[in-house]
């Protein structure tokens, strides 16, 4: 059975970094798309960043752009996102999510079959 699962969450002052984790298990994810999605109370679950199924491809939302990086370690089957100069409209919930090779970079979550549980990330102003 597929599993994603998330850590790295906390509280952070607006500016500070994070840096949260992705462990995927249950098969190789070396051709699956790979990313990150975030969901705020009372928003809908928005893309945050992912990889394409080569790896070689990332595509990010324009509201993290500059500011977050995607990583994605295939040997190991894990993937991170390193998240710096964070504000508190960053402040949800973010969620790992893959899916089987496609010709673009999804950016909708309906698009991903598989999802971790979520892990809390709390910007303070």
């Amino acid at each position: 059975q597929v599993q994603l699962v998330e850590s790295g969450g906390g509280l952070v002052q607006a500016g500070g970094s994070l840096r949260l984790s992705c462990a995927a298990s249950g098969r190789t994810f070396t051709n699956y798309v790979m990313g990150w999605f975030r969901q705020a109370p009372g928003k809908e679950r928005e893309f945050v960043a992912a990889f394409s199924w080569s790896g070689r491809n990332t595509y990010y939302a324009d509201s993290v752009e500059g500011r977050f990086t995607i990583s994605r370690d295939n040997a190991n089957n894990t993937m991170s996102l390193q998240m710096n100069s964070l504000k508190p409209e960053d402040t949800a919930v973010y969620y790992c999510a893959a899916r089987v090779r496609a010709a673009a970079i999804p950016t909708m979550p309906d698009s991903y079959r598989y999802w971790g549980q979520g892990t809390q990330v709390t910007v303070s102003s």
